[in-house]
């Protein structure tokens, strides 16, 4: 854990979600530890953290599963290949760890996101998605 991964996270979820948090170097200490997932990040040419994806990997009766999260890279960044690589070695490790298939959510409104999702060989998938919050 790093004060500059921390700073990037600082930076990064904002542009990503303005309903959540940042989490904080207990948080990503957490995800780090966690063998359920694998932080993936990104640099541009000078060195600077531009991008992050997190990959859930777990094992269910029907096998084990790939689930893509929080994909964001910085909107100074946007159009470089960050996003690609970070999708990329997401797949790459799902399939090494042995998960047949990998899956992600993405906003319509994300168009450019969802035109690099197709791209990269993701096929949109006819599904209800169901979300429970204990919020009000």
């Amino acid at each position: 854990m790093t004060d500059e991964l921390v700073g990037a996270f600082a930076r990064l979820i904002p542009q990503l979600s303005s309903s959540n948090p940042a989490p904080g170097a207990g948080e990503l200490q957490e995800m780090v530890d966690s063998a359920a997932s694998i932080v993936l990040m990104a640099r541009d040419r000078s060195g600077t953290l531009v991008g992050s994806l997190t990959l859930a990997l777990f094992r269910v009766p029907t096998g084990l599963r790939a689930w893509i999260e929080d994909v964001v890279v910085d909107e100074s960044a946007r159009g470089a290949g960050a996003g690609e690589a970070l999708v990329n070695a997401a797949v790459a490790r799902a399939a090494a760890a042995g998960a047949r298939t990998v899956d992600l959510t993405s906003r319509p409104s994300r168009e450019a996101a969802n035109r690099l999702y197709v791209r990269l060989g993701f096929e949109l998938r006819t599904t209800n998605v169901y979300r429970y919050s204990s919020e009000p």
